[in-house]
């Protein structure tokens, strides 16, 4: 299953500038999911993170992973935000930065369900540039009635 903007739009609440997810790229219901996040010079972090070096602030890498997790939770359990139902991020744990991310990478990204239960997803999830892992980390996402 691949998705492009808009279909993703239907499994986030997210908008710009705040939502970190392109393009789902796989996705097998269940199991795994892998998408991109393109970054352009023009990305609003970069212009005070930092200004004569500016990098993806590591947290947003985090929320970036955790969105494409989302997703992967709704398909799962074959549920939209249209429902009246959102993912929102847990918890980090295990979360390691291996080399920054700049203007002009494309930040790919994969995520596995580990578990879930009563509504807590569990997910291993790593980012990519060039095929070179940038930053590693356990998500959890809590699915909530809004």
């Amino acid at each position: 299953m691949i998705m492009n903007t808009k279909e993703i739009l239907e499994y986030l609440p997210h908008r710009y500038p705040f939502l970190l997810v392109d393009r789902v790229t796989e996705l097998e219901k269940g199991q795994s999911i892998k998408g991109y996040k393109n970054l352009s010079f023009n990305e609003e972090f970069f212009q005070g993170h930092f200004p004569n070096n500016p990098i993806m602030p590591g947290v947003l890498i985090i929320e970036a992973m955790a969105q494409l997790s989302g997703i992967l939770g709704f398909v799962t359990v074959g549920r939209k935000p249209s429902d009246g139902v959102v993912q929102y991020l847990a918890g980090a744990s295990k979360a390691r930065w291996k080399r920054p991310v700049l203007p002009g990478d494309q930040l790919c990204m994969e995520s596995e369900l580990i578990s879930g239960k009563r509504g807590i997803y569990k997910f291993d999830c790593r980012a990519l540039v060039d095929g070179e892992v940038v930053c590693v980390a356990e998500i959890l996402t809590a699915e909530r009635e809004v």
